[in-house]
């Protein structure tokens, strides 16, 4: 079975989470093993095999996404695939989930242990207002909401144009503190954690936990940009039964 990565953070009882890795499932390479993503040309047949193992080892019911890097947060909903980026839920056994392979993976709940969500946050998403539009959603005041950031690209693999950088900037000056020179003229190495953290205190939200993961060097996760054929591993989170 998979090794499966526990978040390590406050959240309070019956709130459970953890993000899958590479092992424990079926798919052969370049997926190999527990790829759970079905829109990267595996077997459909050995994803369904890797989410069923999923389900039944945790005991939950996960609301798949169809992602596509925007900002729509769904009411989970485990029969049937929506098109948005981030999920949320007050039903025990229902479980959010952001499947990815370098983005950032975002998990929220309140202090209470009634409501949770999870985002898949790229950094498109992360600038068009993913995080925020899941704060939204939740309707938790600020400092009663806790957040963990999951596994994604490291600030000393994330290459980006000046582009990316400006556009941060242009909507929160702060995020200068994010970018470096890289190596490479005119590009900068961006540190994805250090984004959404200052993005989510923006909004008042300070405990935040997690981070300090890369993707890219990594090899218990998926990763795109090391290998642009590979599976999406995903992080979840429910409230139990």
């Amino acid at each position: 079975m998979s090794d499966w990565l526990i978040p390590d953070w406050p959240a309070p009882a019956g709130v459970k989470a953890c993000v899958t890795t590479r092992a424990g499932g079926v798919s052969l390479a370049p997926f190999d093993s527990l790829n759970l993503g079905d829109h990267v040309d595996d077997s459909p047949e050995a994803v369904a095999e890797n989410r069923r193992r999923l389900t039944d080892h945790f005991a939950i019911q996960p609301a798949w996404l169809q992602q596509v890097h925007g900002i729509v947060v769904a009411h989970a909903d485990p029969s049937q695939v929506v098109t948005a980026d981030a999920s949320w839920t007050q039903t025990p056994g229902i479980a959010c989930a952001a499947m990815t392979a370098d983005c950032l993976p975002a998990l929220f709940c309140d202090r209470a242990g009634t409501r949770v969500a999870a985002a898949h946050a790229g950094w498109r998403g992360l600038a068009a207002g993913v995080l925020e539009a899941t704060l939204d959603t939740l309707a938790v005041a600020p400092e009663d909401v806790l957040v963990w950031l999951g596994p994604a690209i490291g600030p000393q693999a994330f290459e980006v144009g000046p582009e990316v950088r400006e556009v941060f900037i242009q909507q929160l000056p702060e995020a200068a503190k994010a970018f470096v020179p890289s190596q490479n003229a005119g590009k900068f190495m961006a540190d994805i954690y250090e984004l959404a953290r200052l993005r989510l205190a923006a909004r008042g939200v300070t405990a935040v936990y997690g981070g300090g993961f890369c993707t890219v060097t990594d090899p218990r996760f998926f990763s795109y940009r090391r290998s642009p054929r590979t599976g999406r591993f995903a992080s979840l989170i429910w409230l139990e039964r």
